[in-house]
């Protein structure tokens, strides 16, 4: 029997210190005067109710084992503050997430926020990014990290993912033999809803730069998980397989799809049919993103939008491909979970 493993949840129901560490944060950058605040403290029983009541109740109803877990994505606002900040910010969250998994050690198991920033409209140095991914890899157990594209939050001052700028950070990744989900967190750009049109903006845009270089060449081994189905690229797959020959490089098989994989946080069943349709199930992961963003039920079926598990019990799946999409490409992208699992005996 397949394990069901789902490679995207966030911990975006959190105990009140941790909301009130935050807004102490963002008050010291309004008045510098104020102390730097101290890691917020909170009891393990706050944390496990917060956790057994929704997103560990929701697993287990909805029928999946694991869910590899990150904080808060639209909260990782790495265009807000500075160095202390960002790095006191991602060290609180991270924490949460380890104490969350202690707490359910047999139902989660955490990927990292990085503490990036953003210094006169452009992106800092990845030092910091770089010290927190080792602290949580070699310290807390971690398997994978979270990184964002764009820390501008909306402005895309980045360079592109293929620029020398992230090879630091894509050497240590090797190193650690840890892939990183692409994602971006909350908007401060008026133009772009965070959730609605800014991450599927996100998520296309990475696929495109990754098709303009030749990262993969340098990095054989770096994995990139790319949320949200991909974002618009299943949908126009044409497009990018046209404008990869236009550019001179491989077959996207051969140029990106052993290095690129996406996930099934698509809400809608004719959603998950086309992305089940166009891409190789060896390159698609289960994640559902639950209690993210879309948390209603779906007029249409009566059913919870993020119940995405369902929309791929529908399919016509052959064994090996279900066996690919719910467990074996999460543990083939995600090897320090595959020797966790094995460690278990499972």
């Amino acid at each position: 029997m397949n394990l069901i493993i789902d490679c995207h949840g966030h911990q975006t129901l959190v105990p009140q210190a941790h909301l009130d560490f935050r807004a102490a944060q963002l008050a010291r950058l309004e008045d510098p005067s104020k102390p730097r605040p101290s890691l917020p403290v909170y009891p393990d029983s706050e944390l496990y109710e917060i956790i057994a009541n929704n997103q560990y109740k929701l697993q287990q109803e909805r029928g999946a084992d694991i869910t590899i877990f990150s904080p808060r994505a639209s909260a990782m606002e790495p265009h807000i503050g500075d160095t202390e900040t960002s790095i006191d910010w991602a060290q609180a969250c991270n924490n949460m997430i380890k104490r969350t998994v202690d707490l359910f050690p047999d139902n989660f198991v955490g990927v990292c926020q990085l503490p990036q920033q953003v210094k006169n409209d452009k992106p800092a140095g990845l030092e910091d990014a770089i010290e927190e991914l080792e602290r949580c890899v070699l310290e807390l157990g971690f398997i994978g990290c979270n990184l964002n594209p764009d820390p501008s939050g909306g402005h895309f001052s980045a360079p592109p993912l293929t620029d020398r700028y992230w090879y630091p950070l894509y050497e240590k990744m090797v190193e650690l033999r840890v892939p990183a989900m692409i994602h971006v967190s909350g908007s401060c750009n008026a133009c772009l809803h965070a959730t609605g049109s800014y991450y599927m903006a996100a998520d296309t845009n990475a696929f495109m730069n990754l098709i303009t270089g030749d990262l993969f060449a340098d990095f054989p081994e770096l994995n990139f998980v790319i949320p949200h189905g991909g974002g618009a690229v299943p949908y126009h797959w044409g497009r990018y397989r046209g404008l990869a020959d236009m550019l001179g490089k491989p077959t996207l098989d051969k140029h990106l799809m052993q290095n690129v994989y996406f996930d099934t946080c698509v809400y809608h069943q004719p959603g998950i049919d086309l992305l089940c349709e166009v891409i190789d199930p060896k390159n698609i992961l289960f994640a559902s993103e639950m209690i993210g963003a879309v948390r209603c039920i779906d007029p249409e079926t009566g059913f919870y939008f993020d119940d995405t598990k369902r929309y791929l019990e529908n399919l016509d799946l052959t064994a090996d491909a279900r066996h690919d999409i719910f467990e074996g490409n999460a543990r083939r992208i995600y090897p320090r979970l595959d020797e966790l699992l094995k460690g278990r005996g499972l």
